[in-house]
């Protein structure tokens, strides 16, 4: 069984025993986060979307990382003008237990 389920703002499809990285989330580790907001479930050859799929997505919040660090460079040739900036987006790695449908 899977489900596609909406967690901060963007759409996962998520599975039991899974884990994925998810924008940073509130919460220390091993936090327990349940979600509601479930646009499709499929299991069993049966398929419901929409406000068919009332299903809740239990999961547990494993690490707190960040990732790949990105660089933004400008320059503009001949002026001498040069600014480095870089940034590392925060993740929440969590791990689905349930998928209560």
């Amino acid at each position: 069984m899977f489900a596609i389920v909406k967690i901060a703002g963007q759409q996962f499809r998520v599975q039991k025993d899974q884990t994925l990285y998810v924008p940073h989330l509130g919460g220390k580790e091993g936090d327990a986060l349940e979600f509601a907001d479930v646009l499709m479930t499929s299991g069993d050859g049966k398929v419901a979307s929409g406000k068919d799929a009332k299903a809740t997505i239990k999961a547990e919040i494993v690490n707190h990382v960040l990732g790949d660090k990105v660089i933004a460079f400008k320059m503009k040739r001949r002026k001498g003008f040069r600014k480095k900036h870089g940034h590392r987006t925060r993740y929440t790695q969590i791990r689905i237990s349930d998928i209560v449908a």
